[in-house]
């Protein structure tokens, strides 16, 4: 771990970059749309930062940087010539 500052709520607060192992896999999830598209989409995690500040409750505060990876099995009869 090691100490960083990072964005939150339009302020800097600082915090711990935690490690972290996969627990279970990083499957996919789908979604199947009205118009017959499949809709894929996976988060992909990048850094974890266990924020300084807490909610009112206690519980600890986590930043999460991660891209969204977004993918259409779109069918036939949404295709558009040029």
């Amino acid at each position: 771990m090691r100490r960083v500052t990072v964005e939150w709520q339009g302020r800097q607060v600082t915090g711990e970059e935690l490690d972290w192992d996969v627990v279970s896999g990083e499957d996919w999830s789908k979604y199947k749309l009205a118009d017959g598209t499949m809709l894929k989409t996976k988060a992909v995690i990048g850094r974890i930062v266990r924020l300084d500040e807490r909610k009112e409750d206690g519980e600890p505060i986590y930043v999460v940087a991660h891209n969204l990876n977004v993918v259409a099995q779109v069918g036939p009869h949404l295709m558009e010539k040029n």
